[in-house]
């Protein structure tokens, strides 16, 4: 999200020429023969060697162009290879800070964790090629609320750049709405956009991330629309409409950023459509009145689950945080929990430098 960020994509395919040498060898020739075959289908010596000639050129222009393509995939596949996945980015000394600031002062917090009752990442991701995270029950999935929301953004984008959903003024408006200021009714629209089936799909495909895996406990699932009707499907292993793990949430936040799930072409869309939340609790509130932050977010809200995450911008530190909660006392919770991560996060990152 950060607007500083090297874009992952940044190479165009250069416009084909062709090759010149094959053409001079063509052109040196003192004469076109062929075998029978040809000479019964040709009779005219100039035409047969134009079409020759033409052949040749062709086929050259083919194979530099396959050649050319297989290097730019080679080049796509190595940028993406460069970001490691946050799974394996866990930081001993980040997770003890955080361990430390914890302490026995805050047992509510402890006690989430012991009955699996909360799930929290936090990622440092100033450098973009060396993530550091520490976690508490990571791959937890959990009812979210609304923080899956975040997946009909993937969607819609996915989609976008098919060529499926054009992104006009209209579809700008209504995912603003969505996340800025959890609009059910966007949601809901957009959601039957992209379709449940076919939003699904994206969730559980490699090329975005596989933020939905079985392997791993689940993750990011929207199986309900955010209106009356009965859910479509809900998640396979859990039962749950609506659905997010601490870890798959990061990833999502960490892939946009990097490119590694969508073309970092709309980086600048998707950050547009994050920032500015209009709904003033949780980490919004706990991190108020802190000098020189910006925040990217999205939370969710529903009875005694309350969930947040975000990508956190201050000074020359970028971090990304996700809370998914089942307590009562969770929202105010998320407040003071804000707080203790963005103290550690600075203290940890100059400590870095």
């Amino acid at each position: 999200m950060n607007r500083h960020r090297n874009k992952l994509f940044t190479a165009s395919l250069l416009e084909m020429e062709p090759d010149s040498s094959v053409q001079a060898q063509v052109s040196m020739a003192p004469s076109c023969r062929f075998d029978k075959v040809f000479r019964k289908n040709f009779t005219n010596s100039c035409t047969t060697y134009k079409w020759c000639q033409g052949f040749i050129w062709m086929l050259s222009f083919v194979v530099c162009l396959v050649f050319c393509l297989s290097l730019f995939g080679a080049n796509i596949a190595s940028a993406e290879s460069s970001y490691p996945d946050l799974r394996n980015s866990h930081d001993p000394g980040l997770q003890k800070e955080l361990d430390n600031a914890l302490g026995g002062n805050h047992p509510l917090f402890w006690e989430g964790v012991r009955k699996k009752e909360l799930s929290i990442v936090v990622a440092d991701v100033t450098d973009l090629h060396h993530p550091r995270v520490a976690w508490y029950n990571p791959e937890l999935m959990l009812y979210a609320a609304s923080l899956p929301k975040i997946a009909i953004v993937l969607g819609v984008f996915v989609e976008i750049d098919r060529g499926v959903i054009q992104l006009d003024s209209e579809t700008r408006s209504q995912l603003i709405r969505m996340i800025r200021n959890s609009s059910n009714k966007d949601a809901t629209a957009l959601l039957h956009r992209v379709g449940f089936e076919r939003l699904a799909e994206i969730l559980q495909d490699e090329r975005y991330g596989k933020l939905y895996d079985p392997a791993y406990g689940g993750g990011l699932w929207v199986g309900k629309d955010y209106g009356k009707a009965s859910a479509w499907k809900r998640d396979p292993l859990h039962g749950i409409s609506h659905g997010a793990s601490a870890m798959q949430a990061a990833r999502f936040y960490y892939g946009i950023m990097t490119g590694t799930i969508l073309d970092t072409k709309y980086l600048p869309e998707i950050a547009e459509i994050f920032s500015n939340p209009a709904i003033m609790h949780k980490f919004v509130k706990g991190l108020e009145g802190r000098k020189d932050v910006k925040i990217y977010r999205k939370s969710g809200t529903w009875s005694h689950y309350h969930s947040d995450s975000a990508v956190v911008e201050r000074d020359d530190m970028t971090y990304i945080v996700v809370s998914i909660d089942h307590h009562p006392d969770a929202g105010r919770g998320a407040v003071e929990g804000i707080r203790i991560v963005d103290d550690v996060m600075l203290k940890y990152s100059n400590r870095k430098r």
